[in-house]
């Protein structure tokens, strides 16, 4: 088992969760502050996009082709959760994030974003609520369609802060950037191409957001020029939001969003176009413009983004765990004083990372995306005993 984990594929996952079941450990990884093993949860997902904890112990799970699943005591039950809104799926289109209302346990409401579809084969993101029970939604309302058009990139992470508030990311739609780059949808505030948003739980305008006494731009906006936002991470304690998004052909960033700043897309940035490498910023700086925290080049896809909170990994506390599509791996990063000060790359190559997740065991929960209709599989990092380590 030890000499199959060192290669470990995401077609050999089944194998995996036979050594599992058969009361064989998985192979120990090592790591600056702990060593771990990489335990399976779950098998028999199409496309998962996102997890959410239940305060019963069950997991949801989104598939991106549409259905909400429940996973109870390891195993993933055959019926999905009903109500939830027909969904465009196409492409990178789908149904995306799930997140709880801080208050579920008391008012049962969970939060779903998805490509919502337009006429004339158009989609945009869109955000609802619904009180969920004995595995339905009900009273599904709303929260939030963007005012957006294009092929994909519809960021979709949610999350909320301290004080209640829902932040919903939407990616620049895939709009290509050529001529003027200020004039890139990406860097107008009249529409919702490349933006962070920020909302009440019902969807009504914060009146202290950034924007909401410019008469030429959308008062729901929080922060604008991203490119395609799929990681989103809110750190209660200090208030700091932080995103992952999505470079072109390198030029993955890490950022620490501020209200009312310009992140730059596509003026400036460190990718090229895919495949022929030509230019598509003009710089990698400019005034008024932010610089991201970490970039990768190598592009590693970032995925999901999660901030570590949890006694299982205890000197994990308050780090960043980046998800990596392309890059298949798990990225650590320690964060002091707005700089990354620590990272090391975990869980290589057990396939495409598309979100990772806390869970309330404290162990670290990661959704793999095999793509098409093959099945795909969430697993889990646990910590190993110090007598483990040399098994």
């Amino acid at each position: 088992m030890r000499a199959l984990a060192r290669t470990l594929l995401p077609c050999t996952l089944l194998l995996l969760f036979a050594g599992a079941a058969s009361g064989q450990s998985q192979e120990v990884r090592h790591s600056t502050y702990h060593d771990y093993r990489i335990v399976p949860v779950v098998d028999g997902l199409i496309r998962p996009w996102s997890m959410a904890f239940l305060p019963n112990g069950d997991m949801l799970v989104t598939e991106q082709p549409g259905r909400l699943r429940i996973v109870r005591e390891g195993r993933l039950l055959e019926q999905p959760v009903s109500g939830v809104p027909e969904v465009f799926y196409k492409g990178q289109g789908g149904l995306l994030d799930v997140v709880l209302h801080p208050d579920f346990a008391s008012n049962r409401l969970l939060y779903l974003s998805y490509s919502k579809p337009l006429e004339d084969e158009e989609s945009t993101t869109a955000v609802i609520r619904g009180r969920y029970s004995d595995g339905a939604l009900s009273d599904v309302e709303e929260v939030f369609v963007a005012q957006s058009r294009g092929r994909g990139h519809y960021g979709s992470r949610l999350a909320f802060d301290e004080q209640g508030y829902l932040f919903i990311s939407v990616g620049d739609r895939q709009v290509p950037p050529t001529g003027d780059l200020a004039a890139h949808p990406a860097q107008q505030l009249s529409d919702h191409h490349g933006v962070i948003v920020r909302l009440h739980d019902d969807g009504r305008i914060p009146a202290d957001n950034p924007f909401v006494q410019d008469a030429k731009a959308l008062p729901e906006t929080w922060s604008y020029g991203h490119r395609n936002p799929q990681g989103m991470a809110l750190d209660r304690a200090s208030s700091t939001l932080w995103i992952t998004e999505h470079g072109p052909q390198g030029g993955d960033e890490l950022n620490r969003i501020t209200p009312g700043a310009n992140y730059g897309w596509p003026v400036i940035g460190y990718g090229v176009n895919y495949g022929v490498g030509t230019t598509i910023h003009a710089t990698t700086h400019a005034d008024g413009m932010e610089q991201p925290l970490k970039i990768w080049v190598p592009s590693i896809a970032t995925s999901g983004l999660a901030l570590y909170r949890g006694s299982a990994f205890p000197n994990w506390d308050g780090y960043l765990f980046a998800g990596g599509l392309s890059g298949q791996q798990l990225t650590l990063l320690g964060m002091e004083d707005g700089k990354v000060v620590h990272e090391e790359t975990l869980a290589r190559d057990i396939g495409r990372l598309r979100d990772v997740r806390t869970g309330p065991d404290g162990y670290v929960y990661l959704a793999l995306d095999d793509r098409g209709a093959k099945p795909s599989a969430i697993v889990r990092l646990e910590p190993v005993p110090i007598a483990q380590r040399f098994e």
